[in-house]
């Protein structure tokens, strides 16, 4: 009899889940873990080669660095501050480090190098600039690859080009265009498959194109390929290309106020890297020394046009001095006279020297500059004095006063005519000895060492990432699978005992493999569990469950077993097999039926035909004798299923299927019958109201809960006596200490259904 209530309904089954979210328990996590090692190994493994692929596939970035000195502002002019104005400060670094990344520097440098033309080969996607970086590094004799698969239109190592000009229209920059390589020294270039010119390396090559402003022009210096390799030729605008160059540059400064300068620059090419940054280094310097030697050629060209100024006015006051004596005569001056002309003088010649100073501000500042006002006030004040002189001048007779004027414009123009030109001299002197107040202490060296890609540091990443990307995979699957793997969840739910716990077979799955060799070779054999490995602990769990059999027949209506369960490919035909040999080893008359005439396949298991089996009995065909067979290794008798028929419901529902399982029941100790699942068909519900017990096989965490209900709802419904449950495949570490099924707590409540 069954240990359910009688009258329970089709819906006498409820259950509410409860869940602790404050505890995590790690036993069961790590078991978690430790089913999925295969999986997160396999996740591992392949995070760990994509990140190699990366650090085989990715281009090495070169890096060269030098180092700059920038100093306090220093002149060569000492002692000319009245000529040179004001001298600039210090610089600070920042703007030193913002003029060397500016237009000025960066486009000299694209200018110098052609670094606004970039011609490279084209390599076969993803793959190829690896293959051909990777024959480069073999080869070193400057060959060139043969192509592989026959692709003779990329490059598959040892190809170069170089081009030292591409002069394209405006519209055309920053455009592709392809160079083909023709017969030795001769090639074509293409621009959207259309052939713009053919040329010849080491000679320009140009061409008007209708439709544009001006020609193309093109001349190689360098190519070295096989015929009919494309090469890849942008010319880049000048913008384009100093972002470019931009990105590629880093600029720092060393310490705290050093003033030392490092200058990084990345290419993939090393030799690049280092040309550029000692271009870039080369140009600062100059610019930085052009730069303080234009304030003295200002002044130098100020004095310059001044010179015939005053060599003009110097003449025309001696030519007056001279002509005005011839008419009166050689006049004297007393001591009086001298000492007015000489104060005169200087006062006039202290005046001009600030006016050209001041006139040479003007060109910088504007009239309310603080310097111009002061150079103002000194000359209105000179002027005051001059004034003054002037009206003692005037109390002196008209023939002294005339001599006196014309001796003052002599002596003051021979002062600054001969001022000036020392000082045009000086400046000579000092523009042709300037230096710059920055100096290159380092040039770059070539580097021997990418600085990317990282490879250790790549692949450690991509082995901690596919570690966690395992792990996550794992737990997400975890939590996807709803199915139960505790076995007193199950008697909660169900309010069915669990007779057994089939813990998981390692052997099992050598057993299987086995099995397809013996069939792929047509070997009649048995290959059961039971027989071949009689310790292991699957099959001592089956031998408690034939304990908990003996038992439980007390009460059965008859000695058959139907053996079913909720879905396919839970173990149910495994349990039924190693149950039978178990039972068979305790002495037991035993026949085992493969009552699943769909897709039994029993008879594989043991070795034998499926023809003439239990479809044949029910049409009584053949005689039972015909039907039964013997195996002896196992120590029981076999019932295949026989033909598979159209209808097997209705043939089980046949009053003869019922006389055929009455008399085997007289025959045997114990009659065993495999099953279609419950939930697929209603074979096994047919069976089952035939036989004294019934046992539902589980898979541990394959079934949810709602799947479980139902499979026994309909067992019940159809009259059939569900003894228990027979939970197998249990994970491995479910028996260990701290694996726990207690993460869901279902509570059974159980209802009249009226």
């Amino acid at each position: 009899m069954s240990n359910l209530p009688t009258d329970r309904s089709p819906t006498a089954f409820d259950y509410s889940l409860n869940q602790d979210e404050d505890v995590i328990n790690l036993g069961e996590l790590f078991g978690t873990l430790y089913e999925s090692k295969w999986l997160i190994l396999l996740i591992t493994t392949v995070t760990v080669l994509i990140g190699f692929a990366k650090t085989q596939l990715d281009r090495p970035i070169y890096k060269a660095d030098g180092l700059l000195q920038v100093k306090e502002n220093s002149t060569s002019m000492a002692g000319l501050e009245p000529l040179t104005g004001l001298i600039e400060g210090k610089m600070a670094v920042m703007a030193e480090i913002e003029l060397i990344k500016s237009r000025m520097i960066l486009g000299k440098t694209i200018k110098s190098l052609h670094l606004d033309v970039m011609a490279k080969p084209r390599y076969f996607p993803i793959v190829g600039e690896t293959i051909a970086r990777q024959f480069q590094n073999r080869n070193q004799d400057g060959s060139v690859s043969n192509p592989l698969f026959g692709l003779t239109q990329y490059a598959w190592g040892g190809e170069a080009i170089q081009v030292e000009t591409f002069i394209v229209p405006p519209i055309l920059e920053d455009e592709e265009f392809i160079l083909k390589t023709d017969q030795e020294g001769f090639f074509k270039l293409f621009y959207k498959d259309e052939i713009i010119l053919a040329g010849e390396v080491g000679k320009l090559a140009n061409k008007q194109i209708e439709g544009y402003s001006q020609p193309i022009a093109i001349f190689v210096s360098l190519l070295k390929s096989r015929p009919e390799t494309h090469f890849t030729i942008v010319r880049q605008s000048e913008n384009q290309a100093i972002r470019q160059l931009k990105e590629r540059i880093s600029i720092a400064e060393k310490g705290k106020n050093t003033g030392m300068l490092e200058i990084t620059v990345e290419s993939s090419l090393p030799d690049a890297a280092v040309s550029v940054l000692n271009e870039i280094a080369n140009i600062y310097v100059q610019q930085n020394v052009d730069q303080k030697s234009a304030e003295s050629q200002k002044t130098l060209e100020f004095l310059e046009k001044q010179l015939p100024i005053l060599k003009d006015q110097l003449d025309a006051a001696t030519t007056a001095l001279n002509e005005y004596r011839t008419r009166k005569g050689s006049v004297d001056l007393n001591l009086e006279m001298q000492n007015i002309l000489k104060n005169s003088v200087e006062l006039k010649t202290q005046t001009t020297i600030l006016q050209q100073k001041r006139d040479e501000l003007r060109q910088r500042f504007t009239e309310s500059h603080p310097h111009i006002i002061a150079i103002d006030k000194q000359i209105a004040r000179l002027q005051g004095q001059i004034s003054t002189q002037d009206k003692k001048i005037e109390t002196l007779p008209e023939t002294q006063q005339a001599i006196l004027k014309l001796s003052r414009d002599v002596k003051v123009s021979t002062e600054l005519y001969t001022t000036l030109l020392n000082n045009a001299q000086t400046l000579r002197i000092a523009k042709a000895g300037t230096i710059g107040n920055v100096r290159i202490i380092d040039y770059a060296i070539l580097p021997d060492e990418p600085i990317r890609p990282r490879k250790v540091l790549i692949i450690g990443i991509a082995l901690v990432l596919g570690i966690i990307f395992g792990v996550v995979t794992a737990l997400i699957r975890k939590s996807l699978n709803r199915g139960i793997e505790d076995p007193d969840l199950i008697e909660k739910l169900l309010n069915t005992p669990v007779y057994a716990t089939i813990p998981h077979s390692k052997f099992q799955k050598a057993l299987s493999n086995k099995l397809k060799h013996n069939q792929a070779n047509n070997v009649a054999s048995p290959v059961i569990l039971a027989l071949e490995n009689k310790e292991d602990v699957a099959i001592e769990s089956l031998r408690s469950l034939r304990t908990t059999l003996h038992f439980a027949f007390l009460e059965a209506q008859n000695n058959i077993i139907m053996i079913t369960g909720p879905s396919p490919g839970i173990g149910k035909t495994f349990v039924s097999v190693n149950l039978a040999v178990v039972m068979a080893d305790a002495g037991k008359k035993l026949l085992l039926i493969d009552g699943d005439m769909r897709r039994g396949y029993i008879n594989k298991v043991l070795g034998v035909n499926r023809e003439n089996g239990l479809s044949e009995l029910i049409f009584e065909s053949i005689s039972l004798d015909k039907a039964i067979h013997p195996i002896e290794r196992a120590h029981f008798d076999f019932i295949a299923t026989g033909a598979i028929p159209p209808n097997p419901s209705e043939l089980l529902l046949h009053e003869r299927f019922a006389n055929l399982l009455d008399n085997l029941s007289k025959q045997y100790d114990l009659v065993i019958i495999d099953s279609p699942p419950i939930l697929a068909v209603t074979d096994a519900a047919v069976i089952g109201r035939l036989a004294g017990a019934t046992l539902m096989v589980i898979k541990a965490g394959q079934h949810p809960a709602r799947e479980l209900e139902q499979s026994t709802k309909r067992l019940i419904q159809a009259g059939v006596n569900l003894k228990g449950i027979v939970f197998n495949d249990l994970p491995e570490l479910a028996s260990r200490p701290g694996y726990g099924y207690g993460k869901y707590v279902y509570q059974y409540s159980y209802k009249s259904g009226k």
